[in-house]
């Protein structure tokens, strides 16, 4: 559990776009917090796979791997 303390103008905009979203204050937190820690850790995936870059595959050997007829 968290408990965090907002400005008071953010809590009213929490507030305004709670009820028109028709969730709690505490839910659509919750959902923004989420959303944002998924972002992070994308950020942090991309970060680690452009440091160490994978093999990249023509779209001839991916067509070639697949069994798709080359043009």
């Amino acid at each position: 559990m968290v408990t965090l303390r907002l400005k008071p103008a953010d809590e009213k905009r929490l507030g305004k776009y709670a009820r028109k979203a028709g969730h709690t204050k505490a839910s659509l937190a919750r959902a923004v917090i989420e959303e944002k820690l998924e972002e992070f850790e994308d950020v942090t995936v991309a970060v680690a796979r452009l440091k160490k870059p994978a093999r990249t595959y023509s779209a001839e050997e991916v067509k070639r791997e697949l069994g798709i007829p080359l043009r």
